[in-house]
C-alpha cells in the first residue's frame, strides 16, 4: 500500500506544470500595404494552450483574431479587414539564472483566413483558410506561483487570394505585433 501511494505521489509531482494556457491582447503594425489598402495599426487577441514535451520545449496550439483598418486607393473607401484562425508550433523557454525571468521564443504556422469589408458594408469578401507562418521572441516573468506575464514581439506572414466582383487579387499581410500575455501553468 505504501509503495502504491509513493508511486502515485511521484507521478503527480512529475506531471505538474506540464500544461499552460495563455491569453494575449496585442497591437499589430503592418509592414506594407495589403493589396491596395494602406493598412493602419490594428489590434487583436490570441488564446493558446501548450504542453511541455521536455523541460524547455513545448508544443502549442491556439486561436487568434486580428483586425486592421485602412484606405483602399482603388475604390476610395475605408476598409476593415480581419485575420482569424488557428496557430500551432513550438515554444522554447529558458530560465535566466535563478531569477523569475526566462527568455521565450516560438516558431510555428498559422492557418487563417481574411475578411474584407468597406465601411458602408455593401462590399465584402472573405478568403479561404490557408497556411502562413510566425516567429516570436519575448520574456516570461513569473510574478506568482504558476502565473506569468509574457511580453512578446511576433512576426506574422499570410498570403491569400480573394475575389471581389469576379476579380481575383493576391493579398499579403505581413506585420509585427506586440502583446502581453497572461500565462497560467498547471
Amino acid at each position: 500500500m505504501i509503495a502504491i501511494t509513493l508511486s502515485l505521489i511521484s507521478i503527480s509531482v512529475t506531471a505538474q506544470e506540464k500544461w499552460s494556457v495563455e491569453v494575449r491582447p496585442s497591437l499589430g503594425f503592418p509592414l506594407s500595404d495589403v493589396g491596395n489598402i494602406d493598412a493602419k495599426i490594428g489590434y487583436g487577441f490570441e488564446a493558446v494552450g501548450a504542453y511541455k514535451v521536455m523541460p524547455h520545449l513545448a508544443v502549442y496550439a491556439g486561436w487568434s483574431w486580428n483586425q486592421f483598418r485602412g484606405d483602399d486607393s482603388s475604390i476610395g473607401d475605408q476598409i476593415t479587414f480581419d485575420e482569424k484562425g488557428y496557430t500551432f508550433g513550438l515554444h522554447i523557454i529558458r530560465n535566466i539564472g535563478t531569477s523569475p525571468f526566462s527568455y521565450f521564443g516560438s516558431v510555428g504556422a498559422i492557418y487563417n483566413s481574411m475578411k474584407f469589408e468597406n465601411n458602408a458594408r455593401n462590399l465584402s469578401s472573405k478568403t479561404d483558410y490557408g497556411f502562413g507562418w510566425q516567429v516570436a521572441l519575448g520574456v516570461d516573468y513569473e510574478f506568482a506561483s504558476n502565473f506569468s506575464l509574457r511580453p512578446t514581439f511576433r512576426y506574422r506572414s499570410l498570403s491569400r487570394d480573394f475575389e471581389v466582383q469576379n476579380v481575383s487579387t493576391d493579398m499579403s499581410l505581413k506585420y509585427i505585433s506586440f502583446g502581453i500575455g497572461l500565462v497560467r501553468d498547471f
